[in-house]
């Protein structure tokens, strides 16, 4: 009997370690002893394991592996790691994993990924290259932009006038940025502007806000490493629905629009779509209407939660150094003066306005893991081998506080962008929107909002931290996109 028992444990065992395979191949980037089927996940706080990725590389050097359940995966830290990776050898690391809780969430069809979640490969390069052009066909860099930008800038500074006097308890969960940046590019995907309260609106910047923190948080951590729990009815389920839901809602208006277009006179990014699907006819081209709504949700999720979790950001850090808001203002009064509005073009004339966005941007490290990457082929990375189809974990938040790179580096200091000379200068280190081929498509689309929206704003009103606010909590929430905490802001007219 005693055998039997010891029999059946030795296979247990074995088939553990067959099926969990935890070994690291010859070369192989460093990293922490894993354990079967769970692989490092116990070693990480997976509420937010920024510090413990950060905690690894103190002990592992800038490149170094943990296991995600049975699978490797390679975190790159600091910039000349990340330079060398993502710019240098930009083919060998620019494909992106395929079988993680992302992909299967929002990929409705294996042949339609969009353009974020897409392989390194010419059907990419071909979306990617017709995106680009088609957001500067409908105004991006332009001053058409600049006016669909401003247009929404007044609902924003119509909520703030009602807020005159008494303290927003929260500016996140009335989604003012959020909707905001959503209006604006919905307004180049589909021509069309929303109510805040419409269901559509609503209901796109809940699925935003909510699955940003789902998949890169705990609930996505133990799906990506624990295959066999996927269809157990736990919280990531949410995420599931809600993107089926989205891609229902994304056919509706492909359809609706389909009604009313006239082939080749393009009102939006659907239409422009349309018509180069109707140019290449079945040349058996990546161009498809599954993929088209793949796009839709790619740049309507990236135009909207990292703009509009900056702003929240600036406010937060503008309200707690005082001073640094009243040289901004001082800055815009006088670029501004007699001048009805601002423009993109006024922020070469202020430096320190700049600086502050930058710095901002640099302390909300809004995505701070990028997106997971994955290597196209077997390569070497600072001395080490690794295979092909490992997965690249791009530690963002690690260049943008590198020690060395920065005047200020774990501190809210608008000095780290600007010269001796009081110039703005944006140094290498500066990449929250990821670098290389796969950097963020909509960069130049946050950039005019950001300034636009800043300055605006802090033209009008002064923004103070509420007496009865307790100390500032910088710490953001973490997940695919960070968010500040929840806090409370008093408006006054200036």
């Amino acid at each position: 009997m005693f055998a039997s028992v010891v029999l059946l444990l030795a296979v247990a065992v074995l088939l553990v370690l067959v099926l969990f395979p935890t070994s690291r191949a010859k070369n192989f980037p460093p990293g922490p002893r894993p354990i079967p089927i769970f692989g490092n996940l116990l070693e990480l706080n997976l509420e937010n394991p920024l510090a413990d990725l950060e905690r690894l590389a103190k002990r592992y050097g800038n490149v170094y592996s943990i296991f995600i359940g049975p699978r490797p995966a390679v975190v790159i830290n600091g910039l000349q790691a990340l330079k060398e990776a993502l710019v240098n050898k930009a083919a060998d690391f620019s494909g992106r994993p395929q079988d993680q809780m992302v992909n299967h969430a929002v990929q409705v069809k294996a042949d339609a990924p969009g353009v974020i979640l897409a392989g390194y490969n010419p059907a990419w390069r071909e979306q990617r290259r017709f995106g680009l052009m088609t957001l500067r066909n409908f105004g991006l860099g332009k001053q058409s932009m600049e006016e669909r930008i401003l247009g929404e800038i007044e609902r924003i500074l119509k909520i703030l006038e009602q807020s005159i006097g008494t303290s927003i308890t929260d500016p996140l969960k009335s989604l003012m940025f959020h909707n905001a940046a959503s209006n604006i590019i919905c307004q180049v995907l589909f021509a069309k502007r929303f109510d805040y309260d419409d269901e559509f609106m609503k209901f796109f910047v809940s699925l935003f806000h909510e699955t940003s923190k789902i998949i890169n948080g705990r609930w996505g951590l133990i799906y990506d490493s624990i295959p066999m729990v996927r269809n157990l009815p736990l919280p990531f389920q949410k995420a599931f629905k809600m993107f089926k839901i989205s891609h229902e809602r994304r056919m509706e208006m492909l359809a609706e629009n389909k009604k009313s277009r006239v082939p080749g006179k393009p009102r939006h990014f659907i239409d422009s779509y349309l018509d180069e699907m109707d140019k290449r006819g079945d040349d058996g081209s990546s161009f498809s209407e599954d993929q088209l709504c793949a796009f839709l949700l790619d740049l309507h999720f990236a135009g909207t939660d990292t703009t509009a979790n900056t702003l929240l950001a600036a406010f937060l850090y503008l309200m707690n150094y005082p001073h640094v808001q009243e040289r901004c203002q001082q800055e815009i009064d006088k670029v501004l003066d007699g001048k009805d509005q601002v423009s993109f073009e006024d922020r070469h004339m202020m430096p320190y306005v700049q600086a502050v966005i930058h710095e901002s941007q640099r302390m909300a490290n809004t995505v701070p893991l990028s997106v997971f990457h994955c290597t196209t082929k077997d390569t070497e990375l600072m001395g080490y081998s690794i295979p092909r189809g490992t997965t690249i974990i791009p530690n963002l938040t690690s260049v943008l506080y590198e020690e060395g790179q920065w005047k200020s580096a774990h501190e809210f200091n608008p000095e780290n962008f600007l010269d001796e000379k009081g110039e703005f200068v944006k140094p290498e280190a500066f990449m929250p929107f990821s670098t290389g081929p796969r950097m963020c498509l909509g960069e130049g689309l946050a950039r005019m909002e950001l300034f636009l929206i800043l300055v605006t704003l802090l033209r009008r009103f002064k923004f103070i931290w509420p007496e009865d606010a307790g100390e500032p909590d910088f710490t953001p929430v973490y997940g695919t996109t960070q968010t500040p905490k929840p806090y409370s802001m008093k408006v006054q007219l200036r």
